[in-house]
């Protein structure tokens, strides 16, 4: 597996951590769990770290390579160090003798890897080596939606993307409909290699908690309601937008509002010199009056997440887009209902009146309307939480891994494969 541009051990809420960092760690935790021995190689970002980390437990490694400065850097910078990445990988492979059925490979980065280590290893295993490409986000979505040309997807990872799917993958998931669509209309994809396969849930760490508990274990610094967000701070996540619809509703409803807060988890608010957005985010705050009601709490450790779900009353997803919207499936689990944009993955995930709310992207008022209507009515609260919790339950990692391995055999073997008993959502992929 290769996730070259960030590791799958990192903090989520960090500069580049997010969906595609846990869906990479909970495949391969789950996959080593069904005895599938798993090498998940991305690039070294602390040379104190050791080159292997067991974290995942059985049959599943992280290998960290180095290539080019061992500290963090903007993914477009790592391109000039991917002929590097290759040498570690080939290099770690030939002293550990290890040779692989499949690359799995995650983001565009990691596909031109992929290409470059089938070339290298074919010759060597004798068979020809799969290639399965997960993109995660795609960069022409990234540019139809970010008005700020310093955001914009490169004219490198555009044409990646191309050559990907039209030279490399053998077969590529999507984690919806919606990005299989986005594939076909923006890249004119083979819709014969485009299999849907969304992302699953640990039920083992993403179920009910006390809330009373567990605001009291976090510190959160209101003892009335509570909106969260949850993610990195990027101007695609549209916080300005919920940012915003908290000034409206403090002003509109400043009885219902006196006693809540809105958290937002993520990124580092401390820093001596914050990230632009951070800057940009915490100078609406400000300008909006509402520094006392929102507050900025930092990336936070995995294992910490389902206290923060817990410690909420309804998680708010404001983005602009979202290949899938991890969050949000967490937060379900938890018992926790979403309010998210009409957009990507999560147009598709969240349930209308069912999970949750759709709002429209960058409507701070329609956002408003709906988390009053969330924290005034405890019963419909109730109601999508519990809902939320029954339908989340349908992604359960240890039921979509059995699916990849069938989809992986697939892949290697002729034979065909039977399709599951279980029932799994928005899946065609035989």
């Amino acid at each position: 597996m290769l996730s070259v541009h960030t590791c799958p051990l990192a903090m989520m809420g960090g500069k580049k951590t997010g969906g595609m960092n846990v869906y990479v760690r909970d495949l391969a935790r789950e996959l080593g769990r069904m005895g599938i021995q798993v090498d998940v190689f991305t690039r070294s970002e602390d040379d104190c770290q050791p080159q292997i980390k067991h974290d995942l437990g059985f049959g599943a490694r992280v290998i960290h390579i180095a290539a080019g400065p061992e500290v963090p850097v903007h993914p477009r910078e790592i391109v000039a160090h991917l002929d590097e990445f290759v040498s570690g990988v080939i290099e770690f492979s030939h002293e550990e003798e290890a040779s692989y059925d499949l690359i799995h490979s995650h983001y565009w980065l990691s596909g031109l890897v992929a290409e470059k280590l089938r070339q290298a290893w074919e010759p060597e295993f004798g068979d020809r080596l799969p290639i399965v490409q997960m993109f995660h986000t795609l960069g022409h979505m990234k540019n139809k939606i970010n008005p700020d040309d310093a955001e914009k997807a490169s004219e490198d990872r555009i044409d990646g993307e191309h050559h990907i799917i039209h030279h490399v993958a053998d077969a590529i998931i999507a984690p919806t409909p919606v990005e299989k669509e986005q594939l076909l209309n923006l890249y004119d994809a083979d819709p014969a290699i485009i299999h849907i396969l969304p992302p699953g849930v640990d039920l083992s760490r993403f179920m009910p908690l006390d809330r009373t508990e567990s605001r009291r274990a976090i510190g959160i610094p209101c003892q009335g309601k509570n909106i969260m967000f949850v993610g990195r701070i990027e101007p695609l996540k549209g916080i300005d937008t919920l940012i915003e619809a908290a000034a409206i509703l403090r002003r509109r409803m400043p009885d219902l509002m006196e006693k809540t807060c809105f958290s937002i988890v993520g990124g580092d608010p401390w820093a001596e010199n914050p990230a632009k957005e951070m800057k940009r985010l915490q100078a609406l705050r400000d300008e909006l009056h509402v520094s006392d009601v929102v507050g900025f709490l930092g990336a936070k450790n995995q294992n910490e997440l389902p206290k923060y779900y817990a410690a909420a009353e309804v998680v708010v997803m404001p983005s602009h887009y979202e290949s899938f919207g991890l969050v949000a499936l967490e937060a379900m689990a938890m018992g926790t209902p979403v309010i998210a944009s009409e957009v990507g993955g999560l147009a598709h995930l969240v349930k209308d009146g069912v999970t949750g709310f759709h709002v429209p992207s960058r409507d701070p008022e329609a956002l408003a309307d709906r988390i009053c209507c969330l924290l005034s009515d405890s019963v419909l609260r109730n109601r999508l939480g519990r809902q939320a919790k029954r339908y989340a339950h349908e992604y359960d990692w240890h039921v979509i891994t059995e699916r990849m391995i069938d989809f992986y055999h697939s892949l290697i073997s002729p034979q065909p494969v039977v399709e599951a008993a279980v029932p799994v959502p928005c899946l065609d992929l035989f």
